[in-house]
């Protein structure tokens, strides 16, 4: 293991662990170092015990690095691989080996901290065929979302990522996508004109959650009776410990879901774990569909779907109703793309 691959795998679990940003920070400033920096010195100051005189290596940077280039499993990578594993039970693992994709992750295009390229090799060693590339709309400016002319410029990017992917012998493609706000009317935070032309949506409220119950159930089920709205993303917005769920009428909500066939997304972020489970049992009264999503914004949280996967199978959510259990091209039928 090189002193970068051993780096990179430590960002990774720490991603994977939702980490302190700050701690991950160092390590991706050490993998900064030692990927400008000539081998043959980092080497030596290695071994003699100097590597943090280089700005931005500190103790634990060096003793990962200095053990990767003795031949080692840096003890730090041991105990953060230990750390961050993904609990799964037997019965979210029939969920998990069913599942064949991710229909909702995000990369540095908006607030993800991973390239487009990154998360999609971390998608194909997990073993997905396909991955649905959801930065956010421009509405949501924290998050640097995309507006049309740089949405764009990612059609291209992702046809050209495509291309390498293929050439390289993977079957596996990266589908188009947004995270699209829903606004406060209702209406979505990109034209019909541009949201025709991906591949699945996403749509999801990321302002005004103290919405009063009545306008924020008109708002939702407006958005999900959207021809170009697939997924209702992270429906309730809850963060769990810091934030209460969104108050809307989910009998009209999931029966819109139901009717205009947009499913109900399961977030595996741990912060959210939305819907909660009451909204999950009522959703698969409606029939609605649903879609098991990482969510994921670095590449260690694509590995975040066995969250999901155990509450579905706790619910029982039936396994057919699951959209991203769909091949490639039954999704991209489903969708309407």
């Amino acid at each position: 293991m090189t002193p970068e691959a051993a780096l990179l795998r430590v960002i990774h679990c720490l991603d994977r662990a939702l980490a302190s940003p700050f701690k991950t920070k160092a390590f991706v400033r050490a993998l900064d170092v030692v990927r400008s920096t000539d081998p043959v010195e980092i080497a030596e100051r290695a071994r003699d015990e100097r590597l943090q005189e280089l700005d931005g290596i500190g103790d634990a940077t060096a003793s990962v690095i200095t053990e990767a280039l003795a031949g080692l499993v840096p003890a730090y990578l041991t105990k953060v691989e230990a750390e961050s594993e993904v609990p799964l039970t037997d019965a979210g693992a029939v969920y998990r080996a069913a599942l064949r994709g991710d229909c909702h992750l995000h990369s540095t295009w908006s607030d993800g901290g991973a390239e487009i390229e990154a998360m999609a090799m971390t998608a194909i060693e997990l073993g997905h065929e396909y991955m649905v590339l959801t930065d956010h709309s421009a509405r949501l400016t924290v998050a640097h979302g995309l507006n049309e002319e740089r949405l764009a410029r990612q059609l291209v990017e992702i046809e050209r990522i495509n291309d390498e992917i293929a050439a390289a012998g993977h079957d596996f493609r990266i589908l188009t996508g947004m995270e699209v706000d829903i606004l406060e009317d209702g209406s979505l935070d990109l034209s019909d004109e541009m949201l025709g032309e991906l591949d699945v949506v996403v749509a999801s409220v990321h302002s005004k959650l103290r919405m009063d119950r009545q306008p924020m159930t008109e708002r939702m089920v407006m958005a999900v009776a959207s021809p170009h709205v697939d997924i209702l993303g992270h429906c309730t917005g809850r963060m769990i410990g810091k934030r209460p769920e969104s108050s809307f009428d989910a009998d009209y909500v999931f029966a819109a879901c139901a009717q205009f066939d947009t499913a109900v997304e399961i977030n595996c972020r741990p912060e959210r774990l939305d819907p909660p489970r009451p909204l999950i049992d009522l959703a698969i009264e409606y029939g609605c569909w649903f879609s098991i999503d990482s969510d994921a914004h670095a590449t260690g949280q694509l590995e975040w779907q066995p969250h999901g996967c155990n509450r579905a199978a706790e619910r029982e959510v039936p396994i057919e109703r699951i959209v991203n259990t769909m091949s490639r091209d039954d999704l991209l039928a489903w969708a309407g793309a």
